[in-house]
């Protein structure tokens, strides 16, 4: 990606209420539950919400024991947490009727990612002829529960090693949720978004320039008073230190923002895969999180790409860089490793890929266990990003490698 000297960066969030993020979330209560009973689960589950209705669907392979009243009431509990708990939405936890449709994995994608659990006795062959000679002699190890690319990317312009627009525009839902919740502003509703445009002047976020807010709300507050109290008790104390009078704000630019919700338009998971990355600084492959366990490389590579990424610029080998892998279906070793420091490295991009290989063992399954992916941690990640946060069970976020990455740079 190449960046002007001086440009406008804008990245957007929504709050937990807005409808795909209620569909995120659903799907991940799914992936939770599953883990918790069984942390072997095999999970993709997809969720979509209109007017008062949601439809759960997907495929699973798990010990687990939930029965069809009991995925029911995880649905509901999910969307009495959220918010959505007055029939006046046209979205109720209560009486919104619930629709399952889960099956069983397809043993065809299983016998590929299951370690020792082939399905077939040639499977070394089958290897041999996806990969050529270099196929793996440990045929039955866990391979990749889906072909694809994952990216990650980290920079030092923030603390938390994110990009500034989208870290901000983070900051103000999670403040949006804040006073709803505690009744600081009881008029919010659940539904809303925001907006930050970050001025960067040498590749360096400079101020910010405009931030947007869209709140649902209820249709007795008045303009001016939304106004009023949404600059008061949300925008600025989330900008904090980086507020400044002159920035331009822009609060319900329709002037009105009563129907929203799933009454207001559908929702499905996966549906804000840049919200839950990088705001749109990096490159995405494509693939979502919410809904599928760690198997899936979508999933648990892009969380590992992440942590290479931050390590990297933690360590003071890059400024900010981008690190991209990706899998063949039911191979466990990755097709391809890709490092570009855009220019900021203390040493080569080609030196940083061959430390990577070094230090990190990039098999599905090794993943897994470094991250410590198996635990039921999913329902957190749904709403305000997958990255740049200090919950403890985070752990692509943690920088304990960094040490290791310092010292085989030689730096």
């Amino acid at each position: 990606m190449v960046l002007l000297a001086g440009f406008l960066f804008t990245s957007e969030s929504v709050t937990e209420g807005h409808p795909d993020k209620i569909c995120d979330r659903i799907s991940d209560a799914f992936l939770d539950e599953y883990l918790r009973q069984d942390p072997d689960s095999r999970v993709a589950v997809e969720t979509l919400v209109t007017t008062d209705f949601v439809l759960v669907s997907g495929e699973v392979k798990t010990k687990a024991i939930l029965d069809e009243k009991a995925q029911e009431n995880l649905v509901r509990e999910t969307i009495r947490e959220i918010g959505y708990n007055d029939s006046e939405l046209k979205f109720d936890a209560d009486s919104c009727q619930v629709k399952l449709m889960l099956h069983a994995q397809s043993p065809d994608i299983s016998q590929g990612v299951s370690k020792g659990d082939t399905g077939v006795d040639n499977k070394t062959e089958w290897h041999r002829r996806c990969l050529g000679d270099d196929a793996t002699a440990n045929s039955t190890e866990q391979g990749a529960g889906d072909q694809g690319l994952m990216f990650g990317y980290a920079t030092d312009e923030t603390d938390e090693k994110m990009p500034m627009p989208i870290l901000y525009a983070h900051k103000l839902t999670r403040r949006l949720a804040q006073v709803r919740k505690d009744g600081s502003l009881p008029w919010i509703r659940p539904d809303g978004k925001s907006q930050v445009s970050v001025r960067y002047e040498n590749d360096k976020p400079a101020r910010i320039e405009s931030v947007l807010i869209a709140t649902q709300h209820a249709p007795d507050i008045s303009p001016d008073e939304m106004e009023r109290k949404i600059m008061q008790e949300v925008i600025k104390p989330a900008l904090g230190h980086d507020w400044q009078d002159d920035i331009k704000v822009r609060i319900n630019c329709t002037g009105k923002f009563v129907i929203g919700g799933p009454h207001g338009d559908t929702g499905l998971t996966g549906r804000k895969i840049i919200v839950d990355t990088y705001g749109g600084f990096g490159r995405h492959g494509g693939g979502a999180f919410s809904g599928k366990d760690p198997s899936k490389v979508d999933r648990s590579a892009c969380y590992m790409c992440r942590y290479i990424a931050k390590n990297l610029v933690a360590a003071g080998i890059v400024e900010r860089c981008e690190v991209q892998l990706a899998y063949a279906i039911g191979v466990a070793e990755p097709v391809s490793l890709y490092v570009n420091s855009f220019g900021t490295g203390r040493i080569s991009d080609e030196e940083i890929i061959r430390i990577i290989r070094d230090i990190f063992d990039l098999r599905p399954a090794a993943i897994i266990s470094r991250l410590k992916l198996k635990r039921p941690i999913y329902k957190k990640t749904a709403a305000y990003g997958h990255f740049g946060r200090d919950d403890s069970e985070f752990t692509w976020e943690q920088t304990d490698a960094a040490d290791d990455l310092r010292k085989a740079a030689s730096l």
